[in-house]
């Protein structure tokens, strides 16, 4: 019999023979540590590191030399019950007739949510324009703020001035306002996959909030005339519009089909069975 297990009458060993656990690995690697660590701090440190070092050292050795320290552990005997499960493949209601789908199986393209964009940008500029007659500054205030990036003098100019038309700065705000509603158009194709059935929920809600975000903590760089005079519930107000324009746009056009893989036997040309899901019939009988 090994002297590492002790065996009871019928055969099952009731104990095993393992290494004794100690702590003396850990204290001698926290006294290294320390030891070191004193070099850039002081030498009391160091000092408690060479003491907590030595002492691990002398107690690891201590379990080691001249036997290794053990104990004994009941062996506890334990019924092993193998068990497996099959399940059967679910098809996902969305394309029950293909085996392995691309989800979403259809979605708006990138040029629909372009031409929501713009539609969404007009009506960004109404609502702007809305502002500034609700708050008395005038339908060329918000047009000014915006373009105001490109104008320096702004930044010293009174309300007064600001709320004056202004020329050349209404020619800036509205390429800058054809180029941000486009490129949020274009933001807003490539997220549509993400949630292909709610264009609304989608440009009304998640798409505002995430420009809000970006537009919060950048604009102070981007047009700082804008961040002192900016109205963000206005703005929020704005951008929800701009959403809801955009969603409703694009949730007229017709969806694309996303490419779906086929087996190679029917991409081959060969007549295979199963390549076709039938549905077994219903209520049929004789």
């Amino acid at each position: 019999m090994d002297r590492g297990t002790e065996e009871s009458n019928g055969g099952t060993p009731r104990s095993v023979e393992l290494p004794a656990p100690t702590a003396s690995p850990i204290v001698l690697a926290f006294g290294v540590t320390l030891l070191f660590g004193g070099l850039a701090t002081t030498a009391l440190i160091t000092a408690i590191g060479a003491v907590l070092s030595v002492a691990g050292l002398v107690g690891w050795m201590r379990d080691v030399f001249p036997e290794q320290a053990t104990e004994r552990v009941p062996v506890v005997p334990e019924t092993i019950r193998f068990t497996s499960s099959r399940r059967e493949i679910e098809r996902v209601t969305a394309a029950p007739e293909l085996v392995r789908a691309n989800l979403p199986v259809e979605f708006y393209p990138i040029s629909a949510g372009i031409r929501g964009g713009l539609w969404g940008g007009a009506a960004m500029a109404v609502l702007a324009a809305a502002y500034g007659v609700v708050t008395g500054h005038g339908v060329w205030y918000p047009i000014n703020l915006l373009a105001a990036v490109f104008f320096p003098g702004m930044a010293t100019a009174s309300t007064a001035e600001i709320a004056a038309f202004n020329g050349p700065a209404l020619a800036a705000a509205t390429g800058i306002h054809l180029f941000a509603s486009l490129l949020v158009g274009v933001v807003y194709g490539a997220m549509s996959p993400m949630l292909p059935r709610r264009p609304i929920l989608l440009g009304g809600l998640v798409a505002p909030l995430l420009w809000t975000g970006l537009l919060h903590s950048t604009l102070a760089w981007i047009n700082p005339v804008l961040a002192s005079r900016i109205d963000w519930r206005w703005f929020v107000l704005s951008q929800i519009g701009f959403g809801v324009v955009t969603g409703l746009v694009v949730s007229r056009r017709q969806r694309v089909a996303t490419a779906q893989p086929m087996p190679f036997l029917a991409r081959a040309g060969i007549e295979a069975t199963g390549l076709e899901h039938k549905t077994p019939e219903k209520g049929t009988g004789t």
